[in-house]
């Protein structure tokens, strides 16, 4: 378990937020100036707040009368620009983590080949790799990681991504990870930590913060989506995958994945088109049962609706014209439509063991 709680003021800006989360990766999200590259720095100890209590395994780092110098945190930080030794090879950087054997660290991240190479000669996504490998051979409490993806393409981003999971579902290390992009997030992380202007005004599992309508105007009306979890049923040989849902089956761009492996899909509400009868004719091939559980107006002329299936919430952006003419009610029945294309690479993704 970690506890944050921390407090403190610059000119114009107050930082003053507060959580507590579990085991595995816990995501720190929220825009530009939300505080959230200030929180971590506090959490690391290069940052002393007005006021502090963090505590990572029990072990009290920060309190009224403790503050423990960085160096004896033992956290291990990834910085979005990794800050390798330009002079010393990938092993000499990894080597100066301070860890004995780094054969496991380097067999998980998949730099064996690269041990010999200096920092010059590495990709983006090589360099972040061989950086988060540095910092977990430093045998952290706690790994901390500043938005490790924001300076790499899409397709540099797509190469690390699962190494990534794979350090979320092997390593007991507990894991906070800044990111100001909903998709990373809704692949990598457990628990969502959302920040908006120095206050955190929300916690909890990534599936339920990311579907609360009342959430949306923080996390971003263009970006809003929700994450529903399925079974992977079959990989088909027009180019799609076959998932089993809650409320139904979702087809989408086929992916690499086992048979019965357990996925994580995010389904943005702009892609979501609402019926009240079973849809007859369309080109869409994910249809959707459920029922209207929550309606929250925007301050413009959409609104978002929730559709809950089975416990499992999926978020629909509409205008108000269209809500007022299909009359929904809460707890009417109601078909989510969602395009398979509209379904990108960057929002599938295993579900993690935390």
């Amino acid at each position: 378990m970690i506890e944050v709680r921390v407090q403190h003021s610059f000119e114009g800006f107050t930082l003053d937020v507060a959580f507590e989360a579990p085991a595995g990766v816990t995501a720190i999200f929220g825009r530009s100036g939300a505080g959230k590259t200030t929180l971590v720095n506090a959490v690391a100890g290069l940052l002393r707040p007005d006021a502090a209590r963090i505590v990572v395994g029990g072990r009290v780092l920060a309190e009224s009368g403790i503050w423990l110098r960085p160096e004896a945190r033992r956290i291990g930080y990834v910085f979005q620009d990794a800050r390798l030794f330009p002079h010393m090879t990938v092993r000499r950087n990894l080597a100066y983590g301070g860890g004995g054997d780094i054969g496991p660290v380097v067999d998980m991240l998949g730099i064996a080949h690269l041990l010999e190479r200096m920092p010059a000669h590495l990709s983006g996504g090589e360099t972040q790799r061989v950086a988060i490998g540095r910092a977990l051979l430093s045998s952290p409490d706690l790994l901390l990681m500043d938005e490790p993806l924001a300076s790499l393409d899409e397709h540099r981003k797509q190469e690390i991504l699962p190494y990534l999971m794979r350090l979320r579902d092997t390593s007991k290390i507990p894991i906070l990870f800044v990111s100001h992009a909903l998709s990373e997030v809704a692949q990598l992380a457990n628990t969502l930590v959302l920040l908006d202007q120095g206050r955190c005004v929300a916690t909890g599992p990534i599936d339920a913060v990311l579907s609360d309508p009342k959430l949306v105007p923080h996390l971003g009306v263009r970006g809003a989506g929700a994450v529903l979890t399925g079974a992977v049923v079959a990989h088909h040989e027009d180019g799609l995958t076959e998932v089993s849902a809650p409320g139904g089956t979702l087809f989408v761009p086929k992916f690499a994945a086992m048979i019965g492996q357990k996925t994580r899909i995010r389904i943005e509400a702009q892609d979501v088109i609402l019926s009240r009868g079973m849809p007859q004719g369309l080109s869409a091939l994910n249809v959707l049962r459920g029922r209207v559980s929550a309606v929250q107006m925007g301050d413009g002329p959409g609104a978002i609706v929730q559709i809950d299936m089975q416990g499992t919430h999926l978020l629909a952006r509409v205008t108000r014209r269209s809500l007022a003419a299909m009359s929904l009610e809460l707890g009417q029945e109601i078909y989510a439509i969602a395009k398979t294309v509209a379904v990108a690479p960057g929002d599938i993704g295993p579900v993690g063991n935390g």
